[in-house]
């Protein structure tokens, strides 16, 4: 047998080339680091150069505070860094960069050359690192900032050149790189040149602060046109950005910005409170937008878990879930039905007889109070139609139909004029006409009806004819039973059968038809992996939208005026009444001037 290998230590160049590896996957990983400490140096411009897709050049140029002469050799040392003092900075790390390692990883696997000159200094300097070596500093004519140019990347680790791929794609890379950087901080322009042409350029936000426009210029004018705002602030945290509608969704997840603290990150905990926020409002297959920003104490989160910086580890992430996933819930379920200009026509009345004089309006800032929806649809019209005359002071003889040809109070949604195929309603509301899938939108009525019902009362639980056995291992056990109280919430009642045996008695009433087993390992594997677990919730969210569905007006059901109006009425106080529980939309509006282009009209 060969004598053990001995232990030796490694050439710097090699080790430099190891934490390359770590750090540098390609241009555009690069060009994030050198970009985050010209943010970290308080630039207001940034400005960068590729040359094919990044493999050839990549130059970053800012007019931040530079770097002193004497620091210059340090940049390029590893484990140096004007970021870090002692221990006690890197549990509360509040820069974007800090490790010391992102230059000398670079010069070890390209051609870099570093050039920066301070406010105050006379000259700027200039040194450059060739696999690993530095040069001597020395003097050049340039203004305040720094610049950073690196050529020829991977020129002497051939086995990672060959796994770059085309310029093209290195240039896609290159520039969504620029975008998750723009929404990064915005009071900062960057621009971006590639080939010697204008790729992007976004423009600092007036006053640096937070900006749906720059968000715009990242995202598209068509997620400005759809998002909703988010602000949240508790127990510490605070966040803040915008939501695309549950209608403006894609087809894939390619358009979510999460920040922490600005740090761009993935984190399956923020996508799995992203996913839940948005489970009953949209469409299967379908993605929400998003740029939202979530700040917290330094000290809270952990950003010294990937050589990148890509993923971050929270120091309570079940409340970091929770508070993300409520608040976009919150801002889904706080959109109405918007109101539209109205105009001074009205459809014709649904009765005969002199119209009654207009009704008073209610009082600024009033809304119509939600009717005591029940099942039967014809007892929802008339508490509809009952609160609507008592806010308005109408007699009990005066109709909607009525309500409409008298000039009432306006509505978002308007109010009917007609049914159509048995399937929409159309409304006049001002200059537009709003078409209603009444199946859809009675279905969302009904169920966020039965949902608030079932939230405000004690999850009822079913006694098993006999209880059920599960074989778990000794981590699960343990973990079963360190949140029993959190089951016993959910409806679970549960028992030790073994050194490795789990006895479930009881589970919760609504789901008794299901497979109970099943849906308790499945809480048990989510609560290990999230902390807590929404699994029972998405079921019976389920059952109760299978109920609605069963429970709501059918197609081809012919409505009266009253009860058309009626459901308009419910639409308008009801949460997330824009989409069906299945995602589909409940309505679409109608502009007149969009019709009369229809029919060329006015040309």
């Amino acid at each position: 047998m060969p004598p053990p290998p001995r232990i030796a230590r490694l050439d710097g160049t090699l080790v430099n080339q190891i934490a390359a590896g770590e750090i540098i996957e390609r241009p555009a990983s690069l060009l994030k680091e050198l970009v985050e400490n010209s943010m970290d140096a308080g630039a207001a411009e940034i400005r960068i150069d590729a040359e094919r897709g990044g493999v050839q050049s990549v130059a970053v140029a800012d007019d931040g505070c530079g770097i002193h002469p004497h620091d210059l050799p340090l940049a390029l040392a590893r484990h140096a860094t004007s970021k870090l003092r002692a221990a006690e900075d890197l549990a509360a790390v509040s820069t974007l960069g800090f490790r010391g390692e992102a230059l000398p990883s670079i010069g070890a696997v390209a051609r870099l050359g570093l050039r920066s000159r301070t406010a105050d200094g006379d000259a700027g300097w200039e040194v450059r690192c060739e696999g690993g070596e530095v040069s001597a500093p020395r003097p050049l004519a340039m203004t305040a900032g720094t610049v950073v140019t690196v050529r020829d990347l991977f020129f002497n680790t051939p086995a990672r050149r060959k796994f770059v791929k085309s310029a093209a794609t290195e240039f896609r890379h290159l520039e969504n790189t620029v975008r998750r950087l723009a929404l990064a901080d915005f009071g900062v322009t960057l621009t971006l040149r590639h080939n010697g042409r204008d790729a992007a350029h976004f423009p600092a936000a007036n006053g640096g602060g937070f900006s749906l426009a720059r968000a715009a210029a990242v995202l598209g004018e068509a997620f400005a046109a759809a998002a909703l705002s988010v602000a949240r602030r508790a127990a510490g945290m605070q966040l803040h950005g915008w939501v695309s509608r549950p209608t403006a969704t894609r087809s894939q997840p390619d358009q979510q910005y999460f920040y922490v603290n600005r740090r761009w990150v993935r984190d399956r905990q923020i996508n799995h409170a992203i996913r839940q926020a948005y489970q009953d409002v949209v469409y299967h297959g379908r993605h929400p937008s998003l740029a939202l920003y979530l700040d917290l104490e330094p000290a809270a989160v952990d950003v010294n878990v990937h050589p990148a910086k890509h993923e971050v580890r929270f120091r309570d992430p079940r409340a970091v879930h929770d508070f993300v996933r409520h608040a976009i819930a919150a801002a889904i379920a706080g959109e109405r039905p918007a109101a539209a200009s109205f105009s001074t026509s009205a459809p014709p009345p649904s009765h005969a007889g002199p119209s009654p004089a207009p009704p008073p309006s209610p009082p600024p800032g009033h809304r119509y109070p939600p009717p005591r929806h029940r099942h039967s649809l014809a007892a929802a019209v008339q508490d509809s139609l009952n609160a609507y005359r008592d806010l308005h002071g109408l007699d009990d003889g005066v109709g909607a139909g009525a309500m409409i040809c008298t000039g009432g109070p306006e509505a978002p949604l308007g109010f009917a004029i007609a049914q159509l195929h048995g399937v929409y309603i159309l409304a006049q509301a001002g200059d537009s006409l709003v078409v209603v899938d009444m199946h859809a939108a009675h279905e969302r009525i009904t169920y966020e009806k039965l949902k608030r019902e079932y939230q405000q009362t004690e999850v009822r639980r079913q006694k098993l004819l006999a209880p059920a056995h599960l074989a778990l291992s000794a981590a699960e056990m343990e973990l079963a039973f360190a949140h029993e109280d959190m089951l016993r919430r959910m409806g679970f009642a549960i028992a030790r059968g073994g050194e490795l045996s789990l006895l479930l008695r009881e589970a919760p009433q609504l789901l008794a038809g299901g497979d109970a087993v099943q849906l308790l390992r499945d809480v048990l594997a989510d609560i290990a992996a999230h902390g807590a677990s929404a699994r029972v919730e998405e079921e019976v969210n389920r059952v109760l939208s299978t109920m609605a569905c069963h429970g709501s007006v059918r197609a081809n059901r012919k409505l009266g005026r009253d009860e058309m109006n009626a459901l308009l009425r419910a639409m308008e106080e009801t949460e997330r009444a824009g989409q069906c529980n299945h995602g589909r939309p409940t309505y679409r509006r109608i502009p007149l001037a969009e019709m009369d282009r229809w029919f060329l009209r006015g040309r």
